[in-house]
């Protein structure tokens, strides 16, 4: 395992500078930043300043090159919109959004692992199919609008939980229901589907012939090996909840990354972009490879080569 862990970890450098190359390329298709950071009475001197100040006067390997040695030092550029380097204010915005992801990806798993273990136990009957439906809905409804709902009930109708911003738990709940359930209805499926495959397994047959429990069989010898399509998706959408929550962290004004993101799209702040791009990239490569070593921990006859 560890001449796989320091494969993996060298392959960050190729796919980093790959990162690297798409959002420089970006930012320079979406617009002149020089426009970008001027004020439309600007003249022409001041153009030619600012473009000189941030060398965009030499060619594009050049800016290349100088972009790269600065992201090596976690300089992306300063933010024109809030006059701060770009790296610490994306740090500063990350433990608002890790936080939401948790608390969302804690109410998945308490969703699905006995709701798709049920299903599975009860195959075609009305549980499974009331189960089975239930998580086709909660797959189908988008965040926008389940988060929109869940305000117009809760907070407008009822005045039982805030409508937004970071607080206590209880501007946790809606945030979190609204980013766990589709997630948590997709792993329900897959925990049905896993359990299903092993329950018909041979040695679950005979742990039944010597008269054992169901609750033994079901949790001691099959939950534990379905468990590896079920940390699969875990590690994958916990990585992706992290630059994923743009919507939900806009509907819910939560302070997080994602609304940090998405208002430096909607006002062109490439700094801003750049640097929540190489973090979200950065958290998505070291969740897939604590994911790939989680196996290991889990089954050890599986082997890395």
């Amino acid at each position: 395992m560890k001449g796989y862990i320091i494969k993996s970890l060298l392959q960050v450098i190729p796919v980093l500078l790959l990162v690297s190359l798409i959002v420089f390329i970006l930012v320079r298709v979406t617009g002149d930043p020089v426009a970008l950071m001027l004020p439309e009475t600007a003249t022409a001197e001041d153009r030619a300043v600012l473009t000189e100040a941030l060398g965009l006067d030499q060619p594009l390997y050049k800016q290349y090159i100088t972009f790269l040695g600065s992201a090596l030092q976690g300089d992306f550029g300063t933010s024109f919109r809030y006059g701060e380097s770009a790296l610490p204010l994306v740090l500063e915005r990350l433990p608002a959004s890790f936080e939401l992801a948790v608390a969302a990806m804690i109410f998945a798993i308490i969703m699905a692992i006995p709701l798709g273990i049920l299903s599975a136990v009860k195959r075609n009957t009305f549980t499974d199919l009331l189960i089975s439906g239930i998580s086709v809905i909660g797959k189908a409804m988008p965040n926008f609008w389940m988060g929109i709902m869940l305000i117009l009930f809760f907070s407008v109708m009822l005045g039982a939980l805030p409508v937004s911003g970071r607080g206590g738990i209880e501007h946790l709940l809606l945030p979190a229901f609204t980013l766990g359930i589709g997630i948590g209805a997709q792993m329900t499926r897959l925990v049905r589907s896993s359990m299903l495959e092993i329950l018909n397994q041979d040695y679950i047959l005979t742990a039944k012939s010597k008269g054992l429990r169901p609750f033994v069989i079901i949790m001691k010898h099959a939950f534990r090996n379905g468990l590896i399509p079920v940390v699969t998706i875990v590690g994958l959408q916990f990585t992706s909840l992290i630059g994923g929550t743009l919507i939900t962290e806009t509907v819910f004004a939560w302070p997080g990354l994602g609304q940090l993101l998405v208002t430096a799209v909607n006002t062109h702040d490439m700094a801003i972009v750049q640097a929540s791009v190489f973090v979200i990239a950065l958290i998505v490569i070291i969740g897939n490879l604590l994911t790939d070593i989680s196996y290991r921990l889990l089954d050890p006859r599986i082997r890395y080569s």
